[in-house]
């Protein structure tokens, strides 16, 4: 430090700086001053007066020339208030202990590399040019509210690439025309652009491998004309983003809103009320550890898909209820989410994909796409995993008919309640399914549904067999016979013999229809005889009407011994058992012989017991296979 005093050609409001600057006194009195001057005066810093702090503290002063501190090592605290710069102040390299410039005007500033030990403030100031703050290191706060930052054509607004900030960094109300760089930096606490708006056609915020240990701020009437990449960020705490508006750039050539690739949040996401995005907001490969709240969000991208959450892991909810809108597709395959996933309420529309696209994913709790979702597409939910209740109740899917309104096929839920508010006309696809509670309603049944390998436990309402019929035959391929064979065995599983009979006599009915004509003969014969097995007791009655019908001709006209010797004594009845049961032989068959027309009733005789012998023992043998 200097001992003597202010150097020779120094004006007289220069040395009243000097003064000031001595004994830690703002200085409001001097309207012009050399940025030589500052400089001699914080590298070549006099002591101060005794019991005071040097510290350079100007208010309302216009400094002229370049303010050049690149590498100098400054002890005293810089505070600007109300100051207008000429030339850009660099202060590269250089080594500070508190920097503050407040509602200042200047053309740029730069810092790069430089260390700031306490806090570092550029609030409610009017840059002209870039901030190009890159490597800064700040040990407490770094500040930037209320500022405006206007960047010439193809230059950043602010550049702080590799930044480190050991306490908040805080932009607050900024204005910023222009991009924003963040690439790798680290701030140690809290991150946040309350409030702030980034415009322009170069309006971006570029984040990537960007480190917040505490929460980052996006919310508070935030607006970006551009997109915001925080690939592979990682955030200790969560993401605000309420009352913001996302804009993606070059939306036409994919470029998202939001860019949350392979990023790691610790907190949540909220993302909920007042949040607008017009493009895509991309979360694949991105791990939360809270909750992702996206409940009254309006998402815009009709071209595409609006949201992209591929392999997102959730620990808790993924809450996109109570008026949320999608534009455009939400993607949610493969991702894993510990707690529930809520579509209640929400109005999703794909219009150059289907509306929810969820294949593979693997839910904690519950899939909820109830109480009032309204899908303007189709569903798809393929191969997911649900431990809790997949529910449809109140759901509305707005796809015309012969379309796919809702496919979950290869799926396995606890519970799968199917019970929209209208009658789906698009085909519902729950082929492979596996449930223990299937839960509908015969008034809202889709006019076409697939249910080939299905597998259920039990149904709700539990409804007779009968009425259950017009369920299976919906198929518009064409008959399947399994969601019979299903449907009857969860009828035997709680008990209901006749009505499970009832469904395996209706598949074996419908069956017919695909058969060829000699095969559907037989099987039309053993439908009238013995009702496929299961309805055996017309073949005992069949049976008793031709032994009674038999027995009355033979006694009537009686057939004549055959052979020599004394002849048997004729049975009537006997006869007529011999004749109609092939497998028994009594004799009388052998030893008499019908004559004229009669020979005709034992034709009858022999065929019908051949034939109701044969399909009773088809009958028997098909319900024996399923026993």
């Amino acid at each position: 430090m200097s001992d003597g005093g202010p150097p020779d050609g120094w004006e007289a409001h220069e040395r009243r700086m000097w003064e000031a600057y001595r004994r830690g006194e703002w200085c409001e009195d001097v309207s012009v001053v050399r940025a030589e001057v500052l400089r001699w005066l914080l590298v070549a810093a006099p002591r101060p007066v005794r019991g005071r702090l040097a510290r350079l503290r100007l208010r309302g002063v216009h400094i002229t020339g370049v303010l050049d501190l690149a590498e100098a090592v400054v002890q005293g605290a810089i505070r600007l208030r109300s100051c207008r710069f000429d030339e850009a102040p660099c202060f590269d390299g250089g080594q500070f202990s508190v920097l503050e410039l407040t509602d200042c005007a200047l053309p740029g500033l730069t810092a790069v590399g430089a260390r700031v030990g306490q806090e570092c403030e550029i609030v409610g100031c009017a840059v002209d040019g870039t901030l190009d703050l890159r490597s800064l290191s700040v040990g407490t706060c770094l500040l930037l509210d209320r500022s405006t930052v206007d960047a010439p054509e193809d230059q950043a607004a602010i550049d702080a690439q590799s930044l480190a900030v050991e306490e908040d960094f805080s932009a607050a109300q900024l204005d910023c025309r222009g991009p924003i760089y963040l690439n790798s930096s680290r701030v140690q606490d809290a991150l946040g652009f309350r409030g702030a708006r980034i415009r322009g056609d170069r309006a971006y915020l570029q984040a990537p491998e960007l480190t917040v240990g505490g929460g980052l701020y996006l919310d508070r009437g935030f607006a970006n004309d551009g997109g915001i990449n925080l690939y592979g960020a990682s955030i200790g705490g969560s993401l605000h983003l309420e009352d913001s508006t996302l804009t993606g750039a070059g939306e036409g050539r994919g470029e998202p809103a939001l860019q949350l690739l392979c990023a790691a949040v610790g907190g949540d996401i909220q993302a909920g009320q007042g949040l607008v995005v017009r493009g895509c907001v991309d979360l694949r490969d991105t791990t939360v550890r809270g909750t992702v709240v996206l409940k009254r969000a309006r998402l815009h991208h009709p071209a595409g898909t609006a949201l992209k959450a591929e392999r997102l892991h959730v620990g808790g909810n993924f809450n996109c209820r109570d008026g949320f809108v999608a534009q455009g597709t939400v993607d949610l395959r493969d991702a894993r989410v510990g707690g529930s996933v809520l579509f209640e309420g929400a109005e999703l529309t794909g219009h150059a994909g289907p509306a929810l696209r969820g294949n593979g994913v693997e839910v904690g709790a519950e899939f909820h796409c109830c109480d009032g979702l309204t899908a303007h597409g189709r569903i798809s939910l393929s191969s997911i995993t649900v431990r809790g209740r997949l529910c449809f109740e109140g759901a509305l899917f707005d796809v015309p008919g012969g379309e796919h309104a809702l496919v979950c096929r290869r799926s396995t839920a606890a519970e799968l309640v199917l019970n929209p508010r209208q009658v789906p006309v698009g085909i519902v696809h729950l082929s492979h399914t596996r449930v223990s509670v299937l839960r509908d309603d015969p008034a809202t049944w889709p006019r076409s549904l697939l249910l080939e390998g299905i597998v259920y436990d039990s149904t709700h309402p539990t409804l007779p067999g009968h009425q259950r019929l017009p369920w299976l035959d919906r198929d518009p391929t064409g008959f399947a016979p399994q969601p019979y064979e299903q449907l009857a065995a969860n009828y035997q599983r709680h008990g209901r013999d006749a009505d499970a009979r009832a469904i395996l006599l209706a598949k074996q009915r419908r069956m017919r229809s695909t058969l060829a004509w000699p095969a559907r003969a037989w099987s039309l014969l053993q439908d009238v005889t013995v009702g496929y097995g299961y309805r055996p007791l017309r073949a005992v009655w069949l049976l008793t009407a031709f032994f009674a019908v038999g027995t009355a001709l033979f006694a009537r006209w009686p057939p004549t011994p055959v052979g020599e010797g004394t002849p048997r004594a004729f049975q009537p009845a006997v006869y007529t058992l011999d004749l109609l049961l092939p497998v028994i032989d009594f004799g009388q068959e052998r030893a008499f012989s019908a004559r004229g027309a009669m020979q005709w009733a034992v034709v009858v005789l022999v065929s019908a017991g051949w034939i109701l012998a044969t399909t009773a023992a088809a009958g028997a043998n098909r319900v024996l296979r399923r026993a």
